[in-house]
């Protein structure tokens, strides 16, 4: 086994270890969804409209005996703290890397939507074993309050919905944050479904039916958002990337390139795929140029923008 010493941190460094480690950073095909002013000013100004109105509604769905309205105002509370820890997550993951936290906050937002993920879920089952003992036992519903108060909150969730789909990117961050309120949404349309109902035929169970229905829309979403944040703070493998495909492309596609084991893919953030590896250079082939079109295959072909290589030269049969 012949070594060939590299370290490349993208800028060309190289020092001698005895090891072959190519480290890239390039960036060029990196499909993270972009932190910028925008989404972060759509999130503050959509949790300030929701915060401005869900005490008005807690207390309307108080007074008026509104399960459905008050499961909207539930909804409008983890709202509010939902967005306010989106607007910290994007302000925390434009810092800078540092010496404590090397690879940056880039996780935050994915952490954020795994949390807001859970809270909605949570909130939905509070919602239906409070709609069974209602159901069980209708209570007196006040319907005129409970529809004023309704269409007012579907205005509040209609303007923070359309504000945070002008600044989203797609990042789970987002989505979650527009879930949230889309789930609000909804609460308010069933809200006010449930109080015509009530005020034309007088029959209350309609408001806990509604508020399962509400709940029960917007557990699928919130069970998505679950399992793909999770999947990123596993580190699992990104999907669409696939390690014996990656390793079949390479093997194929760059030259001198007798064997790579030890794969390792997964996800710092949404978009931003790490990648690590040995990998086993013919004993004709040059190390550095081998690195080198592995990392620009890896970059262009794969979209994978962080990269360590371990890389040597021998002679002999392939591993």
């Amino acid at each position: 086994m012949q070594d060939h010493a590299h370290h490349d941190h993208g800028s060309g460094h190289g020092h001698d270890h005895g090891h072959d480690h190519g480290h890239d950073h390039g960036h060029g095909h990196d499909h993270a969804p972009e932190v910028t002013d925008r989404n972060a000013r759509a999130v503050a100004w959509a949790g300030l409209l929701i915060a401005g109105f869900m005490f008005a509604e807690l207390i309307g769905g108080w007074l008026s005996g509104s399960l459905a309205l008050m499961a909207d105002a539930v909804h409008m509370v983890t709202d509010a703290a939902s967005l306010g820890l989106a607007w910290w997550a994007f302000q925390q993951s434009k810092k800078p890397a540092d010496n404590r936290l090397t690879y940056g906050r880039d996780r935050l937002p994915v952490l954020i939507a795994f949390a807001n993920a859970i809270f909605l879920l949570v909130v939905t089952a509070w919602i239906c074993v409070e709609a069974v003992g209602r159901f069980i036992e209708p209570e007196t519903v006040l319907a005129g309050p409970m529809f004023v108060i309704a269409v007012l909150g579907l205005l509040v969730n209609i303007a923070a919905f359309f504000v945070l789909q002008r600044g989203g990117d797609g990042s789970l961050n987002m989505r979650s944050a527009i879930l949230h309120v889309l789930g609000d949404l909804l609460g308010s349309v069933a809200a006010i479904m449930a109080a015509v109902v009530i005020y034309l035929t007088g029959w209350y169970p309609i408001d806990p039916i509604l508020s399962v229905f509400v709940a029960l829309l917007i557990v699928r979403s919130a069970i998505s958002v679950l399992r793909q944040s999770a999947h990123i703070l596993l580190e699992g493998a990104p999907v669409g990337i696939d390690r014996d495909t990656l390793k079949a492309d390479l093997l194929a596609e760059v030259p001198d390139l007798s064997d790579i084991y030890h794969i390792h893919l997964w996800s710092l953030a949404e978009g931003k795929v790490n990648a690590t590896m040995h990998a086993v250079v013919a004993s004709e082939g040059a190390p550095d140029l081998v690195l080198e079109r592995m990392r620009q295959r890896m970059r262009d072909a794969h979209g994978i923008g962080h990269v360590t290589i371990e890389i040597g030269s021998f002679s002999g049969p392939s591993r």
